[in-house]
């Protein structure tokens, strides 16, 4: 029988606010067995771009990142918000470890080719799209009784740091961990699940399957940001993960959200 592994995904809205983010590492703190905590930053990014006077340049909701918003992205996710959540767990008595895709060559991507977009080509620059995660390596961590914190960058293999979606990170690294654990992947947010009107919150979609997705997608039930992340959750689901939910950030205890299904 595989020991148990939570996966928690948690995006920069939740980790730039410390009221919400502290209740989250408490929670994750509580979380029994073995786990990892995947996050974002986006927001604090571009803080701290327009503070360096960078312009952040979004396409369909996806960051372009030049030469100069890479810098932003390695120092703000690697650094500025990894270690803040890492030094708050040690405080928690976890022992966490702070970790992006190149260190231990953990994650490893290639750099997105030019995407159409409404018919033009946008060069969406310093993105990487995962193609290896070593899940072997991960567990050493595990093993040696650290939580890996992963901050959402990756590495080509030849020098260059990526900025990678980190939803695509978890559903990458919980595939990697499938084959020698029982995982469980935990996408957290501001919203109770997957709505079906993304202002009531009454209005939970309590499971979605492969079919069900398709066909929301189609008549416009569901949308935007959550199209990819629903996306990342099916990829997770049909290479293996055991259970995938969509859940508020204050209730990531495996009992609450949106269960995704094959």
């Amino acid at each position: 029988m595989k020991e148990s592994l939570t996966i928690v995904k948690v995006g920069g809205a939740v980790v730039e606010d410390e009221a919400q983010l502290a209740q989250l590492l408490k929670d994750f703190t509580a979380i029994k067995g073995a786990k990892i905590l995947v996050h974002g930053g986006g927001r604090r990014a571009t803080k701290v771009a327009a503070e360096l006077g960078i312009e952040t340049k979004m396409v369909n909701g996806r960051r372009i990142t030049d030469a100069a918003m890479l810098e932003v992205v390695t120092m703000v996710y690697g650094g500025l918000v990894n270690k803040h959540v890492v030094a708050l767990l040690q405080a928690q008595g976890v022992d966490a470890i702070g970790l992006t895709g190149a260190d231990a060559d953990i994650l490893r991507s290639t750099k997105r080719p030019p995407l159409a977009v409404d018919g033009s080509p946008v060069d969406f620059g310093y993105v990487g799209d995962v193609k290896k995660a070593d899940g072997a390596k991960i567990a050493h961590f595990i093993g040696a009784g650290l939580v890996p914190v992963i901050a959402p960058l990756t590495h080509d293999g030849q020098g260059n740091i990526l900025n990678t979606n980190a939803d695509t990170m978890a559903s990458e690294t919980a595939k990697a961990m499938a084959d020698l654990y029982d995982v469980t992947l935990i996408y957290a947010f501001e919203k109770p699940g997957v709505m079906r009107n993304p202002d009531d919150d009454s209005s939970l979609i309590p499971v979605i399957t492969r079919p069900d997705f398709e066909r929301y997608k189609a008549d416009g039930t569901i949308s935007g940001g959550m199209l990819p992340k629903i996306e990342n959750a099916l990829a997770a689901v049909e290479a293996g993960v055991g259970r995938v939910i969509i859940t508020l950030a204050t209730a990531i205890d495996g009992q609450h959200g949106t269960v995704i299904k094959e």
